[in-house]
């Protein structure tokens, strides 16, 4: 008697093959969306930091020529860790606009006073501008330090209240979130500011 095999799987054997099957499609599922997130998150890194990178670069220009008001107030109007004012003809028309770059909550913000008048005062209402968001500054790590005339690339910023007919060179250190509805993923983008109308080390 020739008794015939019957060739094909057994449904344990189909369990078994789909649930390795599954695994294996999970795990390509699961690394392919951590690609893809890792990918966005680099993406936005990149963007953002070139989107600072814009902000940061006028307001370097604005603060590397403060000078007198028009009324012949002193160039620097007040110093602080986490914010600065001071005149600047950031448009180009010959008057001295009143800028004042501070953080208020987790934004970084500009304010401008234009002067006004016949004679001119600064007495007008400031028009502000929100810069950056999700500022992470700490107490360790002010957005504005400022130097003296000794400075020499490695000395320690003047002590607070800084007076600020001593500064000479702003340091701006902004640290911000690039995207808050996400895990934090912090970025950090400094500059030195040397002001030009004030410089007496020639």
């Amino acid at each position: 008697m020739i008794f015939l095999k019957h060739k094909g799987f057994s449904i344990i054997e189909i369990i078994i093959a789909i649930a390795i099957f599954s695994l294996i499609s999970a795990g390509v599922f699961t690394l392919g969306s951590d690609i893809f997130k890792l990918n966005n998150t680099v993406q936005d890194g990149f963007n953002s930091q070139e989107e600072a990178k814009k902000i940061i670069r006028p307001m370097s220009n604005e603060i590397r020529t403060a000078s007198q008001s028009n009324l012949g107030a002193y160039p620097i109007l007040q110093t602080a860790t986490s914010s600065f004012s001071f005149f600047s003809d950031i448009d180009s028309d010959g008057l001295k606009e009143q800028v004042r770059y501070f953080l208020s909550s987790s934004t970084l913000k500009k304010g401008v006073v234009k002067p006004t008048g016949n004679p001119l005062s600064y007495s007008g209402s400031e028009v502000i501008t929100e810069m950056i968001h999700g500022v992470r500054n700490s107490s360790s790590t002010p957005i504005f330090e400022y130097y003296d005339s000794t400075y020499t690339g490695t000395s320690t910023p003047l002590s607070e209240p800084v007076s600020s007919v001593f500064v000479r060179l702003v340091k701006i250190t902004v640290v911000y979130d690039i995207n808050p509805n996400r895990t934090p993923i912090q970025q950090t983008i400094t500059t030195q500011v040397s002001l030009r109308n004030l410089k007496d080390n020639l």
